[in-house]
């Protein structure tokens, strides 16, 4: 039996052996729950699909129990979305920047870092712990998946390893949407966007920084070449939609709930440019560099969306209508 002080403590060292045991088998009990709501909560902020039995396997455990794991998050405050029967945290849950900062890399980056790792000499100790820390985040199949999937994880670190010996690069096969082309291009790449996903280079040809697209690049070759324009490199204005440019243009919006999720889980920076009008309505007031991306959006909500601000804006969407309905009535 326990024995209680007189702060109403247990004194476990004259508890029976038998309590000692059960509390024990508690203690672990909850460290392992623990555990598993750790490990899901960090599957869930994953960019990858995951159903009730995927998740189960992953944790060694009933697609139930987790179904039970899920209930408690949404109890807890955070958001579980649900798409063709897979699981998310949504970005606009709380705490959701601040986890996925701390917990994740970016898939490209996990795999930079892979590389890294195995770039170690031999089989050290550092390197093993660093294997498996990583791939108890990333497991090894994730990390090929990237290679096989696009090469993307491949152009980043090449692109990495340029920015960081200020050498000059050759996109093999860079596929622009701008002029609609298919060529190699040599630039002087000095800085990735937050998420790696575009780089800002300076192209010598043109004599322009831009922003490139690393889904875009065939392949990246790193050359002997070092920098011979550094003093013009310079990064402009992003706007939350990715467009970029040197100048800020203001719009404002009324969005309806369906828009506002949208935009949240497409661009989740615009979330500090928004504010609540009514139950149904949010106010999105910011600065785009161009209107293209802003209109893109706009044109497939237009059911949901009222634009309050500005003229230039309202003047540019009639006139992408108008070259619209000119398309589809030919």
């Amino acid at each position: 039996m326990s024995v209680l002080t007189m702060n109403n403590e247990v004194d476990v060292s004259m508890a029976h052996p038998l309590f000692l045991l059960l509390l024990r088998k508690r203690i672990v009990m909850e460290l392992v729950k623990f555990e598993r709501q750790l490990r899901l909560m960090m599957m869930l902020t994953q960019n990858r699909n995951h159903t009730l039995e995927d998740l189960g396997k992953m944790l060694g455990m009933s697609p139930r129990s987790v179904y039970r794991y899920l209930e408690a998050f949404k109890m807890a405050g955070f958001v579980v979305r649900k798409t063709d029967k897979c699981y998310y945290l949504d970005k606009s849950s709380p705490y959701f920047k601040d986890i996925t900062s701390l917990v994740h890399f970016t898939e490209e980056e996990a795999y930079v870092l892979k590389r890294a790792i195995e770039s170690l000499d031999g089989g050290s100790a550092m390197k093993q712990n660093l294997k498996k820390k990583l791939y108890n985040l990333y497991d090894y199949n994730i990390l090929s998946e990237i290679v096989v999937r696009s090469g993307m994880a491949d152009n980043v670190h090449f692109l990495y390893e340029a920015i960081k010996e200020k050498r000059q690069v050759l996109f093999k096969s860079y596929k622009s949407s701008n002029s609609h082309t298919v060529k190699d291009r040599i630039v002087e790449p000095f800085a990735f966007t937050s998420n790696n996903n575009e780089i800002w280079c300076y192209e010598p040809l043109s004599g322009k920084n831009k922003l490139f697209k690393v889904s875009r690049i065939g392949k990246v070759v790193v050359l002997d070449a070092v920098w011979d324009w550094e003093s013009k490199h310079e990064c402009y204005f992003t706007d939350i939609f990715h467009n970029s440019s040197n100048q800020c243009l203001p719009v404002k919006l009324r969005l309806g709930m369906n828009a506002v999720n949208l935009l949240l889980e497409e661009y989740p920076l615009a979330e500090k440019y928004l504010f609540k009008e009514d139950k149904e309505h949010w106010i999105l007031q910011t600065e785009v560099s161009r209107y293209e991306g802003v209109a893109r959006f706009v044109l497939g909500l237009m059911e949901d969306i009222e634009v309050l601000e500005t003229l230039e804006f309202n003047n540019y969407l009639r006139k992408r209508l108008v070259f619209a309905v000119k398309k589809i009535t030919r």
